[in-house]
């Protein structure tokens, strides 16, 4: 019976570092810097310096505005380039509805069909404007983005839309309660693969704050 146990034991180890094993992996790709500066019920609000992004414009449902922009992006760093070189992955993924600001009075809108979206890849922090290459589709874009301070809220799993919906709300009212002034839009980063168990993933929800 011990013997048992200790080969369940061992076996099941075994098989949680199989499972870890994508997620761990998917870690170790090189993040935005920032500083947590506060912290609060239910999000921490974090400093980050100038980054460079990718971008594309797609329509879709949120599921497949997320499958093809990440195509078109994953197509420009893996040498879908001018000088067909491949550029190191990085983390997170960004998505967002295009062109949408917050209304302070009233909910995040609902996902519509055919709605525009904004899917971003963080660019390594060895590069600049300059020296990346031109995308060969030009679907994809490049730009700087400036530091910003974020309100992020943080969660695993794979929440269908309507739930991420109800949390950009949510995340919005916690942020307005503690006195700030959120701007643009709440944008849904992901850090893991598809393939991670949706335990395992990490997932933030971002939203701007006014200076």
């Amino acid at each position: 019976m011990a013997l048992r146990h200790i080969l369940a034991v061992v076996v099941g180890g075994v098989a949680l570092a199989a499972v870890a094993g994508p997620a761990v992996a998917a870690r170790t790709v090189e993040e935005p810097a920032y500083e947590v500066t506060s912290t609060h019920e239910g999000f921490e609000v974090r400093a980050y310096g100038p980054r460079i992004v990718a971008q594309v414009r797609v329509v879709g449902d949120a599921r497949e505005a997320s499958s093809a922009g990440f195509r078109l992006l994953a197509g420009y760093i893996f040498g879908g380039n001018r000088a067909r070189v491949s550029i190191a992955m990085t983390a997170p993924v960004g998505q967002q509805r295009a062109g949408q600001s917050i209304a302070m009075t009233a909910p995040v809108g609902q996902r519509r069909d055919g709605e525009e979206w904004l899917v971003t890849f963080t660019m390594p922090s060895t590069f600049t404007l300059e020296s990346l290459p031109e995308p060969v589709d030009s679907r994809v874009e490049l730009r700087e983005v400036p530091g910003q301070r974020i309100a992020v809220w943080r969660f695993s799993g794979a929440p269908a839309a309507k739930v991420v919906e109800a949390r950009k709300r949510e995340l919005v009212d916690r942020v307005v309660g503690e006195g700030f002034t959120p701007v643009g839009v709440v944008d849904y980063a992901r850090y893991d693969p598809p393939w991670v168990l949706p335990l395992l993933r990490r997932n933030e929800l971002w939203v701007e704050l006014a200076p």
